[in-house]
């Protein structure tokens, strides 16, 4: 029998999962203090400046993710289309509005910069709405398609591709290979947990292992190089390679930021040198190389803890979305956890030397207001599908009550 005090309206507080937001808090706050000692370091007439900017996006990240987490998800599912095209118009503004200083340091134009402002990097927001709209473009088709066939997954394919294609095209103009991997990793990710044929999978991925051993091969050779210069690679993506491939034989150049980022994660040892203390200089440390600060300050220990709250983090949202019954907010969910990980995996392993270095920030610790606001969205999100949830289940118990009442 339910009692009417199990029905009374719990307050919005009660529908969220503070379990998820614990891991996001402690992460902003290492974010917090690395950043400081990377900043007081490096730019120490800046530090006021840096510091108050970091807790104003934390602040605008919060309160658009509070908001999105109250979306209902008619509400959501209207707005995706418009997402999605309003990201795509973004992101022709950094094509048009770049500063050349800019560009000439990073090898992009990824960031909208008017006179000597630079304001946000489109690309960041436009991952979010691409999730969406993937996600959306999967329940739909699955609607449409209840019998899964090689053909079917052929047309979902097309229409995944017809999503991606304009991204990629604009992020080639911008020249930003790095934020492309991304995109693909969350294209990844959603093209399995759609259920789309092995058949179709194992030769993609095979095609793609293999194009990558041959571009390798060719650039390992003498005049490998000079061949993909030649066909218009640019300059500083083939130094990134050759710093990755070989980074203490370029250390005092090309691979300079690269090789003194190893080097202080490796000085570090177990407990690291102190909150505060850095004694190699690394290049860009506030934000790409974020986690060389935490390893040297904090050692190995500092840095697996990092890692654990990034688990705590992942399997929470993996635990919402396997208790969510609505097939556009699982999606959803997949394809910011597939974001989450690329970042975490690129951003970790460049820095200890795994990968290249590709400009992607470690998500709720580096220096940045696009990246830190989208990922809070990406939080409000997977919030929204908890709150839900929550909300379902006191409807649900509220029609029992009330049958419960007519008997």
């Amino acid at each position: 029998m339910i009692t009417k005090r199990e029905v009374k309206r719990r307050p919005i507080d009660s529908r969220i999962d503070y379990n998820l937001i614990l891991p996001v808090f402690f992460l902003i706050i290492i974010g917090f203090l690395a950043i400081f000692v990377a900043t007081s370091h490096d730019y120490p007439k800046n530090l006021t400046t840096v510091m108050g900017q970091q807790v104003v996006w934390l602040l605008i990240g919060s309160l658009i993710s509070f908001v999105v987490m109250l979306f209902s998800t008619e509400f959501l599912w209207k707005i995706t289309p418009y997402l999605y095209g309003l990201g795509l118009g973004l992101m022709v503004l950094p094509l048009i509005f770049y500063s050349p200083e800019l560009v000439a340091s990073t090898g992009a134009k990824n960031w909208v910069t008017i006179g000597s402002v630079t304001l946000f990097q489109p690309s960041e927001f436009m991952k979010i709405s691409y999730i969406l709209m993937l996600s959306r473009t999967m329940v739909r088709f699955k609607q449409k398609h209840s019998q899964r066939t090689l053909k079917e997954d052929g047309k979902l394919l097309l229409l995944f591709a017809a999503l991606t294609l304009p991204i990629l095209l604009l992020l080639g103009l911008q020249r930003d290979l790095g934020t492309a991997m991304v995109f693909m990793a969350i294209l990844a990710g959603m093209v399995l947990v759609a259920g789309v044929s092995w058949k179709i999978i194992i030769p993609i991925v095979l095609l793609a292992v293999a194009v990558l051993t041959l571009f390798l091969v060719i650039f390992l050779m003498p005049n490998g190089k000079e061949f993909f210069f030649s066909l218009g690679m640019d300059a500083y993506q083939i130094n990134r390679l050759s710093a990755w491939i070989s980074p203490f034989d370029y250390a005092g150049n090309i691979a300079y930021q690269q090789t003194q980022g190893m080097i202080a994660i490796g000085s570090g040892g177990l407990l690291g040198k102190g909150f505060n203390v850095v004694d190699l200089s690394v290049p860009v440390r506030e934000s790409d190389m974020i986690f060389t600060v935490i390893a040297e300050n904090f050692g190995f220990i500092g840095g697996s803890i990092v890692l654990v709250l990034y688990l705590l983090l992942i399997y929470r949202m993996l635990r919402v979305t396997f208790a969510s019954n609505n097939l556009f907010y699982t999606y959803i969910s997949t394809g910011f956890i597939m974001m989450i990980l690329f970042h975490i995996f690129e951003n970790i392993g460049a820095a200890v030397g795994v990968l290249p270095l590709t400009g992607i920030p470690l998500p709720f610790i580096s220096q940045g207001g696009s990246s830190l606001i989208s990922n809070l969205i990406g939080v409000g999100l997977v919030l929204s599908m908890s709150y839900q949830n929550s909300l379902s289940q006191e409807k649900a118990l509220y029609k029992r009550f009330k049958k419960e009442q007519k008997r």
